[in-house]
């Protein structure tokens, strides 16, 4: 490189820091001409495309120096990234598979296809990768086995899973993400002394892993107020200070814990000041889009397009879905204790298949025809196999299915669906008091959080009159007042035998894979059912003067 040229790349450079990107783009599309400074200048053009956001320009740079450069798994990385970020998965994997051909002995390469694996459900492929990774020598080997283990976590495989991270911490004992993973599948699995030791072992090393101090406080129960944990606690939420997520998480700590000890009004303003935090996480919350959006799933799925869409699946899964925090997790691990039913857990098959398959939706659905959505059931039911094999009857407990209901029985019209119901004042306050993830943005704001209630009855109220005695209701309140009476009736629709081991569902040995994990292990109780009236004075913003929820 001369010192023209380099003092020219340099420029471009300056431009595009200082904000003059149309400016920066020609000068570096102009020193790519030149055979000295080509791969260089196409290397800034392309992060210039991305930090723009134009990814498609990105790719097509990454792509010319990916084929000149067909060793160079740095090349192959980023034209990889972007791809995955443009829906190009598949194209993705492919670059990292051309390679790997040409240069199998690259472990960083078997490690990032591994993911993109992963990431696709392609669970069979993503292990054998990892597994190619270790044997070639791979540096960082903890990082791989826990990423093994939370595959195997995925693929509902668990003892494996637990293999995978005492691995990772056999070869660096105090690798956080393998403890901290281990102690999450230690609770999935009931084994709660354990994974308190576990958290309790992070925190010793690192007393501001905010998200270890968090769960231990979920996996306690709070009977004293001069518990030192909740002290803890207190302290935590002023040192987060400057750490969102962190305040965030261990305000929700401070408001369980809070309201553990029946100290209601300094528990509501901790779970306040968690959703605050919250809030900033997502964009606003937008009540006309939702309410048009709810208007498109109702005006699509009509009982003619249903009739003229389904397809001829034999299969009948079991789809458990509703409000979130409204028993759906209840419900499923009642079930686990019933010999004929595998039980799925929150499956994101579905979504999944939506958002790679029928975007824009629902219009894309809609416009699918029979055959077109039977291809889309049997792929979920590949991914289904991949998981449950020979399962015969599965559940998938996904609560936001309750948007697909239509294009569910179109796909199978043997499906059954149990859609789990609660009191409104009692399902919005438990949405308001839990940490979740996604873009749930109505879910930090009492008032949207009411809102979103009323636009799901709105919507069920629809699939009610299209799908009629396809959905069986279950409510939470009458199933812990009268809970054989109500299973009975569950049992029945779902074609079961009556099996009363399902009374005794909290000795059922089924993994637990929500934010429920503690309260489905525990006999049924009317502690919930009306927990609303201890924070009633603080409801009145979300049920309007005369108007019944």
């Amino acid at each position: 490189m001369t010192a023209a040229a380099g003092a020219a790349l340099e420029r471009a450079r300056m431009l595009a820091a200082g904000g003059r990107l149309a400016e920066a783009e020609r000068a570096f599309r102009e020193l790519a001409a030149s055979t000295t400074l080509r791969e260089e200048a196409l290397q800034a053009l392309a992060d210039l495309y991305e930090q723009g956001g134009r990814d498609n320009a990105a790719a097509d740079v990454w792509l010319q120096l990916a084929d000149r450069a067909p060793d160079r798994l740095y090349y192959c990385a980023r034209l990889a990234g972007v791809l995955e970020r443009l829906g190009r998965s598949d194209d993705a994997i492919a670059r990292y598979q051309r390679l790997l051909a040409r240069q199998p002995g690259l472990a960083n390469a078997q490690f990032n296809v591994a993911l993109l694996y992963r990431k696709n459900k392609r669970y069979a492929e993503a292990v054998a990768a990892y597994e190619e990774a270790l044997k070639l020598g791979i540096d960082g080997r903890e990082e791989v086995y826990s990423n093994l283990g939370v595959l195997y976590s995925e693929m509902r495989r668990a003892e494996d899973a637990l293999a995978m991270f005492r691995r990772s911490l056999e070869c660096r004992p105090d690798y956080v993400p393998a403890l901290f993973n281990l102690a999450g599948l230690l609770e999935e699995q009931g084994e709660r002394a354990q994974a308190i030791v576990l958290y309790e072992r992070i925190l010793a090393a690192d007393a501001r892993h905010w998200e270890s101090l968090s769960r231990l406080a979920y996996a306690r129960r709070f009977t004293r107020a001069d518990d030192p944990l909740l002290e803890t606690l207190r302290r935590a939420v002023h040192a987060a200070a400057g750490d969102p997520p962190g305040c965030e998480a261990l305000y929700f700590a401070l408001g369980k814990a809070l309201d553990d000890l029946g100290q209601y009004d300094e528990a509501f303003a901790a779970y306040r000041s968690a959703n605050e935090f919250g809030r900033r996480r997502n964009p606003s919350y937008d009540r006309r889009a939702v309410e048009s959006a709810f208007d498109t799933l109702i005006d699509g799925f009509t009982g003619d397009w249903l009739r003229r869409a389904s397809t001829g699946l034999e299969a009948g899964p079991i789809f458990i879905c509703g409000m979130l925090r409204s028993g759906s997790t209840l419900i499923e691990q009642i079930l686990a204790s019933h010999p004929a039913v595998t039980v799925g857990g929150e499956l994101d098959f579905l979504p999944w298949l939506i958002q790679r398959d029928l975007l824009p939706y629902p219009q894309r659905a809609v416009a699918a025809g029979s055959t077109e959505l039977g291809a889309l059931g049997n792929r979920y039911l590949k991914l289904v196999e991949s998981v449950f094999p020979g399962a015969a009857q599965f559940t998938d407990k996904r609560p936001d299915n309750f948007l697909h209901l239509g294009l569910i029985k179109a796909v199978f019209p043997r499906a059954r669906i149990v859609y789990t119901r609660r009191s409104a004042p009692d399902n919005c306050l438990s949405i308001y008091f839990q940490q979740l993830g996604g873009n749930l943005n109505y879910a930090t704001d009492l008032a949207n959080i009411a809102h979103y209630y009323r636009e799901h009855e709105r919507l069920m109220r629809h699939w009610f009159d299209v799908l009629g005695e396809g959905i069986h209701t279950v409510d939470y309140d009458e199933l812990v007042r009268a809970p054989e009476a109500v299973l009975r009736g569950l049992l029945s629709f779902l074609g079961l035998e009556w099996d009363d081991r399902c009374l005794n569902f909290d000795r059922a040995s089924a993994s637990v894979k929500t934010a429920s994990v503690w309260q489905v292990r525990e006999p049924l109780h009317r502690r919930s059912s009306g927990r609303w009236r201890a924070y009633e004075r603080h409801l009145g913003m979300v049920a309007p003067a005369g108007q019944p929820w």
